[in-house]
């Protein structure tokens, strides 16, 4: 199509300029680093994490009154003794800006993640018990859930109290993360991905099928405020 615009100005070359290249689409089926979030050295099989993700769901189904929401919550870790979690152990405390006044609000209890320190026994000798195992030798790990999340879905835009680690260990390539300004797709390849979910954060699920993370806390000082 021919066309002349009656009026040639910055905004006019600047769409030109954008019009005369493509933008990347493969890259978006990658991960790529950015502030707040990393790729870790420490690896797991993943097909030993599908295995224990079927044989955890065969033991407990997914807890949580979100599930029609698309979010559900599978606990792998306790405080000890703890046979009953709440709405709250499964999410805990997080702070967003939720409408127009843009003011930061917070919502729901502060959980202390160092007391969830027992690895549920109802997913024993699962492979997952191997995971928390390995993840415990090298960091102070809290609240350990596998976190489902629908398709065409998304968190809330909020900020948490800690940091976490996430192990993809079903996803899509239209799973993504989002960390301030920093967005990336964590492939599940068995890789252990840093987020720093103290800054604003969200996760969506643009794909057709689900999203399923094994998702721990990292138990070192909390932000309360």
């Amino acid at each position: 199509m021919s066309f002349k615009p009656q009026i040639v100005d910055a905004d006019v070359e600047a769409v030109g300029q954008w019009m005369e290249t493509r933008p990347d689409t493969e890259k978006v089926a990658q991960f790529v680093p950015g502030p707040g979030i990393q790729k870790l050295d420490l690896r797991f099989d993943i097909t030993l994490l599908r295995e224990a993700l079927d044989e955890c769901l065969a033991r407990e189904s997914y807890q949580g009154d979100m599930q029609d929401a698309g979010f559900a919550a599978l606990p792998l870790t306790q405080r000890p003794g703890q046979t009953e979690w709440t709405a709250n152990d499964l999410s805990g405390r997080y702070w967003l800006r939720g409408d127009a006044r843009y003011v930061e609000e917070p919502r729901e209890d502060l959980v202390p993640e160092q007391q969830f320190s027992q690895f549920n026994p109802a997913f024993a000798g699962t492979y997952f018990e191997e995971v928390h195992a390995e993840l415990t030798k090298r960091f102070p790990i809290g609240r350990t859930r596998v976190l489902s999340k629908g398709l065409y879905n998304c968190n809330s835009w909020h900020r948490d109290p800690e940091p976490r680690l996430h192990i993809p260990v079903v996803t899509n390539p239209g799973a993504l993360f989002i960390v301030n300004h920093h967005v990336t797709h964590l492939p599940a390849d068995g890789s252990v991905y840093f987020t720093d979910t103290r800054g604003y954060h969200t996760a969506l699920n643009g794909g057709e099928h689900q999203r399923v993370h094994i998702v721990a806390a990292l138990a070192y000082k909390q932000i309360t405020e």
